[in-house]
């Protein structure tokens, strides 16, 4: 029996029929008041399973997901809202409904496409990708049955059924894995992992799905089958059957991308949607010949540039790093944080742009920092303003690049990174989610870690003598190695608060800055009515204010504000905030008994 009846009303949405449910959600189509057809999916809270709700918000993931998300390569959120029914509480969403047909079924009536027609929906299906991985979040679902060819928007491809999006993983799923198609995952799933890569292979499996009416590898798995067995044994498979793409209806650059984005191992793929988008559009060198059943690798007849790039991924140390020159308005767009920016400005900044002066008095900069705090504070954001303000070469290493590089202990990869930073210095290291890297090796289940932070024990010793400053951020402090935080290694640490009410009203004032807003807007009444709040959490206010604005052309007023800031949850719940606050007392007391005289020294 389903929860909703035709006929009956959510909001403005009256019941048509249901389309389908499972054991915790159902799927309806709705209509508006001008009988507009909508999809509204009903999450029945006490059955929905943990890792699919925000442990902090108790929001369903996936409608926190579509909320946050506006662009026209992915599923079209309209509104959510809260319902009470014979099952409990319930959390619903509406989306645009979808009159055309997906993808799948297309590839099934007209056969595959050509080079043109398929080339022009992989690289929609990309743009998608790109903006959930903007926001950090992964789909961890491409398939040709959840790609839509929507009437409502033309034709244009959306991704649809958010249902397994989640941050970058590995090990810990964060979602259940059941009814994911092991023909278009990455074998890296095999072990837990699931990130920016993972996505590219899956979009790489659709696309040679359009170009050949079928999935790059094909087998059968029994039903009763784990999802880890099935992938293993697709694992496998992929790596005694090479893809030979020889014989694929394109031209010779398609062929290597193919061939290169379905390697069987995913340290040969691709590591982002931005690298493969730039080979797409001819912006790194062709090969001059195809890559045969090699998986991608070159005939001995390409270009010198083109070997070059070959080497570089027949070597399993390579990194792919992006380094950006400190080119910017640097402190100046932070809202707040005054006294850590007085702090590096005096300790850090000061040093590096006095030089005489502090050899004369023997100055040396620390040689990294820790930021630690609550989520959606700035923490990563501060490190690149910071580089900016410095003036120093930048570059930020993201937790799901870190873990496919550092999954099976390449302590080599690590010296390589600390090279290249060397080599730009002076620059700016930022690691994201740091814990995940240099995790406590005392505690259990890490021991396979230890090398990795032995190396990064080596390379953090002291390697502001090499020009680098290293900036870690994490939300979790306590699980780093206690090593990894002592002097002359990470020396500050850093609690990045809550933002107060004079950051709160910066903040409004940045983000508003250049839309069309109502000059009565109250920046002080908006940050009263913000207490509570993240950075990212008024930085969505904002942008989902302007969305409102945008449908009619209106300018931005204080009355809609304060309407989303109403339909708006902080993201951090109170009692996170007591446990965070919890953590900075014992990182304090770890700070001061690191900064006591050592015995055993003459004076």
């Amino acid at each position: 029996m389903s929860i909703l009846l035709a006929g009956n009303r959510i909001g403005n949405y009256k019941v048509q029929h249901l389309i389908k449910q499972n054991e915790y959600t159902e799927t309806y189509k709705v209509v508006n008041e001008n009988d507009r057809a909508y999809f509204l999916k009903v999450y029945v809270m006490k059955r929905t399973p943990e890792k699919l709700i925000d442990p902090e918000t108790r929001e369903v993931l996936e409608i926190a997901l579509l909320r946050k998300i506006q662009h026209q390569n992915v599923v079209s959120y309209i509104s959510h809202g809260i319902i009470d029914s014979e099952l409990g509480e319930c959390q619903y969403v509406v989306t645009n409904y979808f009159t055309g047909e997906v993808l799948a079924d297309k590839i099934a009536r007209e056969g595959a496409f050509n080079q043109e027609k398929a080339l022009g929906i992989f690289m929609e299906i990309l743009n998608g990708l790109k903006a959930l991985h903007n926001a950090n979040v992964c789909h961890n679902d491409i398939t040709p049955g959840n790609i839509m060819l929507s009437n409502a928007m033309n034709g244009i491809p959306e991704l649809i059924d958010m249902g397994h999006a989640s941050k970058a993983c590995k090990g810990t799923i964060p979602f259940d894995t059941v009814d994911l198609d092991p023909l278009y995952c990455a074998s890296a799933n095999s072990a837990g992992i699931f990130d920016e890569r993972t996505d590219v292979f899956s979009a790489m499996a659709v696309f040679y799905t359009m170009l050949t009416g079928k999935a790059p590898w094909v087998m059968d798995f029994a039903p009763t089958m784990p999802f880890a067995q099935k992938m293993l044994k697709m694992k496998r498979h992929r790596l005694d059957n090479p893809l030979d793409v020889d014989g694929l209806p394109v031209d010779d650059k398609i062929k290597y991308i193919i061939g290169k984005g379905l390697s069987p191992s995913i340290l040969d793929g691709y590591t982002s949607v931005d690298q493969l988008l730039s080979e797409l559009k001819g912006e790194k060198a062709e090969p001059s010949s195809n890559p045969g059943k090699t998986g991608g690798q070159a005939q001995s007849s390409r270009s010198e540039n083109t070997e070059r790039e070959q080497s570089k991924e027949e070597d399993h140390t390579a990194l792919d790093i992006v380094v950006k020159k400190g080119n910017g308005r640097g402190f100046e767009d932070i809202a707040g944080m005054h006294e850590l920016k007085e702090m590096l400005q005096k300790k850090v900044i000061f040093i590096i742009q006095n030089k005489e002066l502090a050899q004369e008095y023997k100055l040396t900069p620390p040689n990294g920092m820790l930021l630690y705090g609550p989520p959606g504070c700035g923490k990563t954001f501060f490190a690149e303003k910071f580089a900016e303000q410095t003036g120093f070469s930048f570059i930020l290493i993201k937790s799901s690049d870190l873990a496919s590089v550092y999954i099976h202990g390449s302590q080599e990869k690590i010296g390589k990174l600390f090279k290249v930073a060397e080599e730009n210095a002076p620059t700016v290291l930022c690691f994201d989610e740091f814990d995940a890297f240099v995790p406590n090796r005392s505690a259990p289940g890490s021991s396979f870690v230890a090398g990795e932070v032995n190396e990064f024990l080596s390379q953090l010793n002291d390697c502001s003598k090499r020009g680098i400053f290293v900036v870690a951020t994490t939300n979790r402090p306590d699980m780093i190695d206690p090593a990894v935080l002592r002097t002359g290694r990470l020396d500050k640490h850093v609690y990045v608060p809550m933002p107060d009410h004079q950051a709160r009203k910066e903040m409004f004032a940045i983000y508003l800055k250049g839309r069309p807003c109502d000059e009565t807007i109250d920046l002080d009444a908006m940050a009263d009515l913000t207490d509570g709040y993240i950075a990212s959490d008024i930085a969505f206010i904002v942008n989902d204010t302007a969305m409102t604005a945008a449908f009619t052309h209106a300018v931005i007023t204080q009355a809609m504000l304060e309407q989303t800031i109403r339909d708006t949850k902080p993201s951090v719940s109170k009692e996170s905030l007591r446990n965070y606050e919890n953590i900075r007392a014992r990182m304090e007391d770890t700070e001061r008994i690191n900064a006591l005289p050592r015995m055993g020294y003459k004076k």
